[in-house]
């Protein structure tokens, strides 16, 4: 079904990198959400009236908030398509993110109003009626939440959009709370125990968890998250396929929205290559990180040594000093600069987070101390920074 709606109303799915695509992904899920949830809003509205259940008005209460978390989604996403101006040079594509934090926001209050009323229900409970009916059409909605989050899950990995995963999320906690609700129906039906108003604050409780983790799944990207290792080796090893190209660091990907971002790196280019050559290249690369990625990158040329065999000794004397005080320790940027009586060695030291900074001094001292140990004539100038890449996901 998911396939049939996206290649009937989705002209040029497969170009997912589209703006208007996008859009189009975006206009998509809002339409079947606001569909699928406003009936499912009237049906279950209908039930919990007929049988005078807190736990299914409560449900059908929470489908018509969904349908208005499709209908911000869909404004967000149009919203987000807008093109860049002399305002908001990198367009508006956070617009998205920002309206995944309002449905956030509105699944959370929404559970919190139910909270409030189920925990009025458990003190003063009333009776139900029990229906055959009613276990019926809730558990055909269960069907369609159950649809509907694995239709919105497809479409956000297809496109990466944090409002459909968002909704996805959504709804399989919807496909939850039904079916306790229709749990607490079935206990009513067969034993005559009225746990109506549990059910209700347990529902609750499951909505506004859900929301609060939409909430923090939304606010990584406005916030700033590290970089996927896997894009961050992708990158790296494009750039560093080209001829002229020895090495690379420092990648810096600032993400605009879906889609949208901008990348910064340093490419190390040999020292006795023509500037104008070295250029060139760069200007190359940028060219077809724009076509293959989609992204404007912005490279940083740094010369390196790449003849001079001392260099290379003292090189590897660092590289093994770092690999014996912390494996995860790399750098970059070495040169060396002989003097009359002592060898300055120069490099940027990329440690991981957990070394703070008020430590710096002590580690520099350290390495220096370890790098001095093994040739009394050298001295170590280090410059300490941390990755952008996520190290947790590379764990």
């Amino acid at each position: 079904m998911t396939d049939f709606l996206v290649k009937r109303f989705v002209k040029g799915y497969e170009q997912i990198d589209d703006v208007q695509v996008r859009t189009s992904y975006g206009t998509l899920a809002s339409v079947v959400g606001v569909v699928c949830n406003v009936l499912l809003f009237g049906a279950k509205l209908f039930i919990g009236v007929l049988i005078n259940s807190i736990s299914v008005m409560a449900d059908a209460f929470n489908n018509l908030s969904d349908a208005a978390s499709s209908i911000v989604g869909f404004v967000g996403v149009k919203m987000a398509e807008k093109p860049a101006d002399d305002d908001h040079p990198f367009g508006h594509g956070r617009i998205e993110y920002i309206s995944a934090f309002i449905v956030a926001f509105l699944v959370i209050q929404v559970g919190f109003s139910l909270f409030k009323t189920s925990l009025g229900k458990v003190f003063h409970p009333e009776e139900l009626s029990f229906k055959w009916v009613s276990i019926l059409i809730l558990g055909l909605s269960i069907c369609v939440k159950l649809w509907l989050s694995v239709f919105n899950r497809k479409l956000g990995r297809r496109i990466n959009s944090k409002v459909m995963a968002a909704t996805a999320a959504d709804a399989m906690g919807d496909v939850v709370t039904t079916s306790a609700t229709v749990l607490s129906i079935l206990v009513y039906g067969i034993s005559g125990w009225n746990i109506d108003g549990i059910v209700g604050l347990i529902v609750s409780v499951v909505v506004m968890i859900a929301g609060v983790n939409i909430a923090k799944d939304t606010l990584a990207p406005l916030i700033g998250e590290a970089i996927d290792p896997e894009i961050y080796e992708e990158i790296s090893n494009f750039v560093e396929s080209f001829d002229g190209i020895v090495g690379t660091h420092d990648l810096i990907v600032h993400n605009y929205g879906p889609s949208r971002s901008m990348a910064s790196i340093h490419a190390e280019v040999p020292n006795d290559c023509n500037v104008e050559v070295s250029h060139e290249i760069i200007d190359r690369i940028e060219r077809e990180a724009l076509r293959r990625f989609g992204m404007m990158l912005v490279i940083h040329m740094d010369p390196v040594e790449v003849h001079d065999e001392r260099v290379f000794a003292f090189k590897e004397m660092v590289a093994q000093v770092l690999e014996d005080i912390d494996p995860r320790f790399t750098f970059h940027d070495f040169r060396m600069v002989d003097g009359a009586e002592n060898i300055n060695l120069i490099f940027d030291l990329v440690a991981p987070r957990e070394y703070k900074a008020s430590e710096a001094g002590k580690l520099k001292s350290r390495i220096s101390s370890e790098v001095h140990s093994r040739d009394k004539r050298c001295r170590c100038v280090i410059t300490i920074e941390n990755s952008y890449k996520s190290s947790a996901r590379n764990a």
